[in-house]
């Protein structure tokens, strides 16, 4: 079975020349998606319905890479899942066929890139955490509040002085940066003062 897939980046895009393109190619009109979204991170639902569908034996057909998806990584991570589940590739305008050594050779120079950028992001990383390691940081947000406050917060919640949302007020945090600060096995359950008794 052959399936298109014809994004268009925006609802005013006119998606006619990719679906005219993939109806050329033989796809049947039933079995085109189309997704209308804006923004390289936006969502691709009927990419997402594309991929349950498609089965081994099945080709998987587009107009231009850039079509396919933003993201050179993801890309060839989505062309390597259909090489595995025995699915073609064919993108019209740009000649790729993975069914072809030429079609995937193409994928396999792109791969080259996208591990690249892969093992720069990871370089990086632990380059970073490795030199904050050595100046006696670790990895992680920092907490919200320092020792001191913590111990503050805690002394004036045990004796009942302020409520946590006063001591989230005072340091400037939310409440939930309070609770998580305290100390649940030294907390001393609240119980309401006892009301100061005058004499008469």
């Amino acid at each position: 079975m052959l399936i298109g897939y014809a994004p268009v980046s925006t609802a005013d895009q006119n998606p006619d020349h990719p679906i005219d393109a993939l109806l050329g190619a033989g796809v049947n009109r039933d079995h085109v998606h189309v997704d209308t979204a804006s923004g390289a991170k936006a969502s691709s639902p009927k990419l997402d319905l594309v991929m349950q569908v498609l089965r081994e034996g099945d080709t998987l057909k587009t107009t231009r890479l850039n079509r396919l998806s933003r993201s050179v990584l993801h890309l060839v991570t989505l062309g390597a899942d259909l090489r595995e589940r025995g699915v073609g590739l064919h993108v019209i305008e740009q000649g790729i066929d993975t069914s072809t050594m030429e079609g995937r050779a193409m994928f396999g120079m792109l791969s080259v890139p996208a591990e690249l950028q892969r093992e720069l992001i990871v370089a990086n990383t632990n380059g970073g955490l490795a030199s904050a390691r050595a100046r006696g940081r670790i990895g992680g947000r920092r907490p919200k509040l320092t020792a001191d406050q913590a111990a503050l917060g805690q002394r004036l919640y045990d004796e009942r002085e302020r409520t946590v949302q006063q001591i989230a007020d005072m340091f400037g945090v939310p409440r939930p940066t309070v609770y998580g600060h305290l100390d649940k096995t030294k907390t001393v359950p609240r119980q309401p003062k006892k009301p100061v008794v005058t004499k008469s």
